[in-house]
């Protein structure tokens, strides 16, 4: 009963946000945000599940349920229903629509309540199939966009500081006994196959239905969870034994274990702190804190819980010679987004739908297709929140490069936006104070210059007009990925020196 209770609260944020007008996040990310609003207990991997699933169904469980009466039957006390209706609704969606076909819960009245519906809801199912001509109405969920929202490749890498004398051939060898065979291109990945990262050392492909959190080098930290693009920042800072490197954005603590990763092996045993990492929510850090101890690398890090831009005070972080700024973004890059996404696009089609009347049927889809896609771009409320992140993420970073004794940093976002790529260079580029400290955009030399796909070269030329050799120069100083295609998630890079 607990899940079903706990699940209820975040389905109930959840509709919160919807009532909004528009979802913010994926779902994953507001089930997390709703378990740590309400401090629930049960684990957020099966909320989530519970949830994601129940969301996906609710217009239809809805409908089945108006139409079986089972809310109007609902006894009372005190005047007011005992059963929460979203509660009645996630056993529902267990009842119809879970693998198992039954309520996960002991002998409980509200489950008593449910199943003496149960006739009359699977009638209410069978006649709502029948009338939208399928079979089984996971054909109208699973939509192409939906179902092919998850990565291609599930990118480890093999972690050296819990390798034997830092060095990775043993632990490589186990897990070519899994992955028998090997494969020249991520494109050829298939269950049982295993591909070797072209661009970054250390980080192997393999397919999302391998269960690599079953091994046991996962449970050692000797293999670690992280999509290639999301370890570009730290291949590209490189530090040496002489550095200090500061994660300013730090948790769940991939980049910090990577930067760890490439730091620590060159020094010296019983160095001091060599990564200052921040996050600013302390369950979060907790979380960040648990990562760098299973990495191996608890000891050379220091987590400071708060706000960088307020806590790094420049005077106090003088040994600070390099950073990694991964601050918040809209995340239209990850996976896990589309079906949030999709349902904020119907919901503003449905708001187009009733100011306008519908002549001819035919054309009027194909207009509604032109618009769909004007709509993602021209979004009023998501050209605010660009708006408003880029101001921040300028912020961080131009914060960053007033340490007085750095000489290196690598910003990154998770966003496909030119708004907070792109666009943040270019307002860094032409800030007085960034100019006075001496900061340029590395060139494409020394940011992995064999990977293809780099910066909008379009948004340069907005600029710097007139310079077109700078424009491709600062262009190609930039690292894009795009999610899917260049498999994993979207992703963009940049490096400032001086």
């Amino acid at each position: 009963m607990n899940v079903y209770r706990d699940a209820t609260w975040v389905l109930e944020y959840v509709e919160e946000e919807d009532k909004k007008g528009r979802i913010e996040g994926s779902m994953q990310s507001l089930v997390l945000r709703a378990c740590t609003r309400y401090k629930l207990k049960s684990n957020p991997k099966h909320i989530y599940a519970l949830v994601d699933s129940a969301w996906k169904y609710k217009p239809y469980l809805e409908i089945i349920m108006k139409k079986s009466d089972i809310l109007k039957d609902i006894p009372k006390k005190k005047g007011s229903p005992m059963y929460s209706r979203l509660t009645v609704l996630l056993l529902c969606h267990d009842l119809l629509f879970s693998k198992q076909k039954r309520i996960q819960m002991g002998k409980l009245p509200i489950k008593e309540y449910v199943l003496k519906h149960k006739t009359r809801l699977h009638s209410e199912l069978v006649k709502l199939k029948l009338k939208l001509k399928v079979k089984d109405l996971s054909q109208l969920i699973e939509k192409e966009e939906i179902s092919n929202d998850v990565t291609p490749v599930r990118w480890i890498r093999i972690n050296p500081l819990r390798c034997p004398g830092n060095d990775v051939n043993s632990v490589l060898a186990e897990l070519e006994k899994k992955f028998t065979q090997r494969v020249d291109h991520w494109k050829d990945i298939v269950p049982g196959c295993i591909y070797h990262d072209d661009f970054i050392p250390n980080v192997f492909g393999i397919h999302p239905q391998d269960k690599i959190t079953s091994h046991e080098l996962y449970r050692q930290g000797k293999v670690i969870i992280q999509d290639r693009a999301s370890c570009f920042p730290a291949h590209i800072l490189n530090p040496d034994k002489n550095d200090v490197i500061i994660d300013a954005c730090a948790a769940p603590g991939n980049k910090t274990t990577h930067v760890a990763a490439h730091l620590l092996p060159k020094c010296e045993k019983g160095q001091l702190t060599k990564i200052y990492a921040f996050e600013k929510e302390p369950r979060r850090a907790q979380v960040l804190q648990k990562m760098t101890n299973i990495a191996g690398c608890g000891k050379a890090v220091k987590i400071n819980v708060g706000d960088f831009t307020k806590l790094a005070i420049p005077d106090q972080y003088k040994d600070v010679t390099g950073l990694i700024l991964d601050p918040s973004c809209s995340g239209s890059g990850i996976f896990g987004r589309k079906y949030v996404d999709s349902l904020n696009r119907a919901k503003r089609l449905q708001d187009q739908e009733k100011k306008h009347q519908q002549n001819d049927k035919e054309e009027n889809d194909l207009i509604l297709e032109e618009e769909e896609q004007a709509v993602a771009s021209d979004d009023p409320d998501l050209q605010s929140r660009l708006s408003k992140l880029s101001s921040f993420q300028f912020q961080v970073v131009k914060h960053a490069m007033s340490l007085p004794n750095a000489k290196k940093i690598v910003y990154s976002t998770c966003s496909v936006h030119p708004e907070e790529n792109e666009k943040v260079v270019i307002d860094l580029l032409l800030d007085r104070k960034v100019q006075e400290w001496g900061w340029k955009v590395a060139g494409r030399e020394n940011v992995i210059p064999d990977w293809p796909r780099r910066g909008i070269k379009g948004e340069f030329d907005q600029v710097f007009r007139k310079e077109t050799a700078k424009c491709q120069e600062l262009a190609d100083s930039c690292i894009r990925a795009l999610p899917r295609e260049d498999g994993g998630i979207g992703f963009f890079a940049v490096c400032f020196e001086r």
